[in-house]
């Protein structure tokens, strides 16, 4: 009885201990103006409905929140931010007081629930949550564009104002939580062109859909003009059989720094709850609102082999251009139009091929008398969508005089060194690559039936120029 007691006696004095650590720490926090509820005058409205027409998720219901503040005046498209799990930390508050003292703009909410299928009688057949959110390709993204967001400007309010929205990503932000997290920051990862501004509590960067990836991927691929506010806390692992969710945080903070992100992050003793997040909520939005109408700008990577490929400064900025197929020349047409999926290494001495149904391309021997021999899988390609694997990731092959291979694949032109590892991605908005044509110091691509042509460092190899040596990058 007394090895019970004094049991009892410890544990509650452990609980009486963290009890008050926590009652400590939140101490630190303490309530943001912004939390305060406004006068009913400067309140804006919500308008609430159910979405279940979606082509891209069909058979699925989802409810629908939208804020209009009352600065909104129904002919200016206001700024939109979109928030995934519905209204999350306490969103509409912040948003009356930061918009009504000027810290953000003028800004309609769009606040999504995630899809859920049901049977005729209303028993749950599918929860869509992780399945929406969870993805690491641009789905949910493209939902939002084309489904939600046309739905919402054709809403009128009560008083008559059309809801409008602006269509520039410097006025639009999007927000989540967990799933919800990484799935705001992948909607702007994979669309640019529709969200320059983040806000990611406790997301779900773990071994779940992919997402434990996603900090290779930003240290591969060149910068985006995105700002990113990271939140989580150090006791955070929701599900450790997926991994330990504050430590992918940590490296998602490492590798948008290291690609030269405007990112910032607010890390604290919480756990998977979104409290420290609610917390986070009204600095988030003054932080990434900051300095608006100014636009978000892409930074400069410390990639090595980006800097190569792209130089620095305004060469650095001036990415990719569109052209008219009139204006592409006939040579380039017809080398986009048959693309090589098997070609010599300028030295002539090896043979690198794509391999069927796989993420691999096979490198085999040349011997003096012409045959091949100890062919082997040697250069390991990128494939985040898991697709096209009825058929090989990569579309067509490039070298350029340093050795380094250049894959036109649906992730983009992945560049590889002479060991067969993907040093640097070039990323397009369409995204996926169906043929390049590398030629002097121009690469021109085929994407989704349009042509793209940028300026790089390195030149290209042809087998017309003769057989080379590429200076060794050693064994690495």
């Amino acid at each position: 009885m007394k090895r019970i007691i004094l049991l009892t006696v410890v544990a509650c004095l452990a609980v009486m201990g963290a009890w008050a650590q926590e009652m400590q720490h939140n101490a630190r926090y303490p309530d943001d103006p912004a939390f305060t509820p406004v006068a009913d005058s400067l309140k804006g409205l919500i308008i609430k409905g159910e979405f279940s027409d979606s082509k891209i998720y069909p058979e699925t219901r989802r409810e629908w929140q939208v804020y209009v503040p009352v600065q909104y005046d129904g002919i200016t498209p206001a700024c939109l931010l979109v928030g995934l799990d519905g209204i999350l930390f306490n969103a509409t508050t912040v948003m009356d007081n930061l918009i009504a003292s000027g810290q953000m703009p003028v800004t309609i909410g769009v606040f999504v629930q995630p899809g859920v299928s049901y049977d005729s009688d209303g028993n749950v057949l599918r929860y869509n949550r992780s399945n929406e959110f969870d993805r690491t390709d641009g789905t949910f993204a493209r939902f939002l564009e084309t489904e939600i967001l046309p739905m919402v400007e054709s809403l009128v309010t009560e008083d008559g104002r059309p809801v409008r929205l602006s269509h520039n990503p410097d006025d639009r932000a999007i927000t989540g939580a967990s799933s919800s997290g990484i799935c705001a920051f992948t909607a702007a990862w994979e669309r640019p062109d529709l969200f320059h501004r983040v806000y990611s509590s406790v997301g779900t960067y773990v071994a779940m859909r992919g997402g434990n990836d996603y900090p290779a991927y930003i240290r591969k691929c060149e910068p985006k003009p995105v700002r990113i506010f990271l939140q989580d806390g150090m006791k955070d692992a929701w599900n450790p059989l997926f991994g330990e969710w504050w430590e992918q945080n940590l490296l998602m903070e490492s590798a948008l720094d290291f690609a030269g992100y405007e990112e910032t992050a607010h890390w604290d003793r919480g756990g998977h709850s979104i409290w420290h997040g609610t917390r986070m909520f009204p600095d988030a939005m003054r932080w990434l609102w900051k300095g608006w109408p100014a636009p978000v700008v892409a930074g400069e990577s410390r990639n090595d082999m980006l800097q190569s490929l792209l130089g620095k400064g305004k060469e650095h900025e001036e990415g990719w251009r569109e052209i008219a197929r009139k204006d592409v020349p006939a040579a380039v047409l017809k080398r986009l139009e048959h693309p090589v999926t098997r070609l010599l290494y300028p030295s002539g001495k090896l043979e690198i091929s794509v391999e069927g149904n796989s993420n691999w391309l096979r490198s085999a021997l040349v011997l003096p008398d012409g045959r091949r021999t100890a062919s082997e899988q040697f250069y390991w390609l990128h494939n985040p969508d898991n697709h096209l694997l009825d058929r090989p990731v990569a579309n067509d092959l490039a070298f350029d005089t340093l050795g380094n291979l250049y894959a036109a694949t649906p992730f983009g032109v992945q560049i590889c060194d002479q060991n067969g590892r993907v040093r640097a991605i070039l990323t397009l908005p369409t995204r996926r690559i169906d043929a390049l044509c590398f030629s002097g110091n121009t690469l021109h691509v085929l994407s989704c039936g349009r042509i793209f042509v940028r300026n790089l460092k390195h030149k290209a190899w042809n087998p017309s120029d003769g057989f080379i040596t590429p200076p060794s990058q050693g064994q690495g």
